[in-house]
């Protein structure tokens, strides 16, 4: 699993949407035999049935955006330390428990198309801050205007 993908499911609920979107992902049939047929041709019913069958599409399962500033005060706040994810990666990543090591962000720096030296620097990070907050804001996530400019 990609550190992208880690960051977001720890964020938009994750595990939940994550084990469903693996096999889906590589049999995309089996997960629309499963389902009714004409539940599967006809426009998707609001409700239950629609929520899983896009869960096992690996898609969105919520009508309204995931609201990430709530979802990362509530990490800091769970973690039990003084964190600052609104101008840090490390501390973003920390909130989440993961691995903030440079050897991560260097990966998560490929994986979002950093084309600078992979070397730490403050500019490597303000960069992946800001394009992890907006790859995030375009996979459903609610950030805060102030943190996407």
């Amino acid at each position: 699993m990609s550190i992208f993908s880690k960051i977001k499911d720890a964020i938009f609920g994750g595990e939940a949407h994550a084990a469903p979107a693996s096999p889906s992902a590589t049999e995309p049939s089996p997960a629309p035999a499963s389902m009714p047929e004409p539940a599967a041709t006809t426009a998707p019913p609001v409700g239950g049935t629609d929520r899983a069958a896009s869960s096992a599409a690996g898609t969105p399962t919520t009508t309204s955006p995931v609201d990430v500033a709530s979802s990362l005060d509530a990490a800091v706040k769970r973690s039990g330390q003084k964190l600052d994810w609104k101008h840090s990666i490390v501390d973003l990543m920390k909130a989440l428990g993961m691995d903030a090591s440079l050897a991560e962000r260097k990966e998560l720096a490929e994986e979002l198309g950093y084309t600078g030296d992979k070397d730490g620097s403050a500019a490597m990070n303000t960069w992946l801050h800001r394009a992890l907050l907006k790859k995030l804001s375009e996979n459903g996530g609610k950030v805060p205007a102030e943190l996407l400019d």
